[in-house]
């Protein structure tokens, strides 16, 4: 018989069962995995598994919310049952061999009826009260991008200002000093109405309504070349309503660069606001930023070659493309592959392995990564805007180029005649680029012009050019 408790001193899983003692255990979710610790034998045994992990080198919080497989090797599984159980970092369940890990939500607020209570209760709370800043970067599931460095730069520049940081669950690593409020809870509700600016990089989701004096910055998240919004193929009606219902909550937009500044006005409607063209904050890091210390955290040699393999999503699929066979191109190429996955992909599939590979779809910042990375291989991600900042050499792996560019999604400017780098159609081709270095060089010229056009501002101060501007405008004080 084996049986499933939660030993809450120890913050972990305990599978108990009797016979042999297994020779080993697991619990393997999307993004992350905890060996068990195994003790006893003979008559009975025990399996523990932490629910909390540390990642990167950062502190050990729980682990991501999601469907885990529960492995103990020779043990029958089939019966197990844990009710589900709040921590206080997490929610846990058991059924079988699968382990449901959630956020610290009573299941009370997880229902309609729940949820509805709650948002009633915030469109009548009076708001606009508090000098705070609501964060927000990417749905909460990451805290980075232009968000983060804003934080970074507010928290230097007026300290007394709450911060706050919504996040999916307690799993997200929220910065020194700022408060985690997890999406939907009553906290996160009563925040989202309180705070005096909120600062996002995509749609506010869920009912927002706006208090009396509060102020929303729209920072975006890079630099399109892939058409957006209003621009997207097809006649949606329904979209169209949507984007400009959305962009009408914004107060102000923030744009890397005077070509991001007119596709965005038009892209979301956002006429009569001001934009702020001041660079992207994001980007401080790769002017500022520790090379070194990036790379120890990943535990990557000084003298390694790597390469950051980092593609934009498809709205055809739910993961991340499989154009790379990462652990081939390692080998190939010499180097260490790091992988990083959209935010929009990192919820769907699994981490890739292999021997000097590193799925990196987990990992805070993407502008630490490029700031690690000696060359980067994309697509039609806005990270090339980003990662020429750098002036390293960057490969653009385009397979279904023609399928994106004539039917998914489109561009505003044509890549091929403009890249700052080869355009090579499969991984062998990618292979033999990376080997001649001339083929990057032959791009000086076209690459001189792109960081002429895109990254004028980006010259590490930008996020203290945005604080400086917030707090003149008055959206929180000092």
């Amino acid at each position: 018989m084996t049986t499933a408790r939660i030993d809450e001193a120890a913050e972990a899983l305990i599978i108990s069962g009797t016979g042999a003692r297994p020779t080993d255990a697991a619990l393997t979710g999307p993004r992350a995995r905890v060996e068990g610790r195994v003790t006893g034998g003979g008559k009975t045994w025990k399996a523990a598994f932490a629910l909390k992990a540390s990642r990167w080198g950062g502190a050990e919080l729980p682990l991501p919310g999601g469907e885990y497989t529960l492995s103990v090797t020779g043990a029958d599984l089939g019966e197990l049952e844990l009710e589900p159980t709040l921590l206080p970092g997490l929610r846990i369940a058991v059924n079988g061999s699968t382990v449901s890990i959630a956020p610290p939500l009573d299941l009370v607020y997880e229902t309609t009826e729940g949820q509805s209570t709650l948002e009633e209760r915030y469109v009548a709370q009076t708001g606009g009260t508090e000098n705070a800043v609501f964060f927000e970067s990417f749905y909460g599931r990451t805290v980075g991008c232009n968000p983060r460095a804003i934080d970074r730069a507010l928290a230097a520049a007026a300290p007394e200002v709450v911060r706050y940081w919504s996040v999916v669950d307690m799993s997200v690593a929220v910065p020194e000093g700022a408060i985690a409020v997890v999406e939907r809870s009553p906290e996160w509700w009563r925040a989202r109405a309180a705070a005096r600016l909120l600062v996002v990089n995509d749609w506010l989701r869920h009912r927002f309504s706006r208090k009396p004096g509060q102020k929303v910055l729209q920072t975006w998240h890079g630099t399109p070349l892939k058409r957006l919004a209003l621009h997207r193929p097809g006649f949606d009606p329904r979209r169209m309503a949507a984007v400009v219902k959305e962009s009408r909550r914004w107060d102000v937009l923030l744009a890397q660069n005077t070509y991001a500044e007119r596709i965005l006005r038009k892209a979301y409607a956002f006429f009569g606001r001001p934009i702020w063209v001041e660079g992207y904050p994001r980007n401080d890091a790769l002017v500022t930023g520790d090379a070194a210390a990036v790379r120890s955290a990943l535990g990557i040699a000084e003298e390694e070659r790597v390469l950051l393999y980092a593609p934009t999503w498809r709205d055809d699929r739910t993961e991340m493309v499989d154009f790379v066979d990462p652990e081939e191109l390692a080998q190939r190429a010499d180097a260490v592959v790091l992988v990083r996955g959209h935010t929009r992909t990192l919820a769907a599939g699994r981490d890739r392995v292999g021997a000097r590979v590193i799925d990196v779809t987990g990992f805070p910042e993407t502008s630490q990564l490029l700031l690690a990375a000696d060359a980067l291989i994309t697509d039609y991600s806005s990270v090339m805007f980003d990662f020429s900042v750098t002036g390293k050499p960057m490969f653009f792996l385009v397979p279904d180029l023609e399928h994106y560019r004539g039917q998914l999604r489109g561009f505003y400017f044509d890549l091929e005649s403009r890249a700052p780098g080869p355009l090579v159609h499969t991984q062998e081709e990618l292979v033999e680029a990376l080997a001649d270095p001339g083929r990057a060089d032959a791009y000086s010229e076209k690459y001189a012009a792109w960081r002429a056009q895109f990254n004028r501002r980006d010259d590490g101060l930008a996020a203290e050019r945005v604080v400086a501007r917030i707090l003149d405008q008055g959206f929180v004080t000092r």
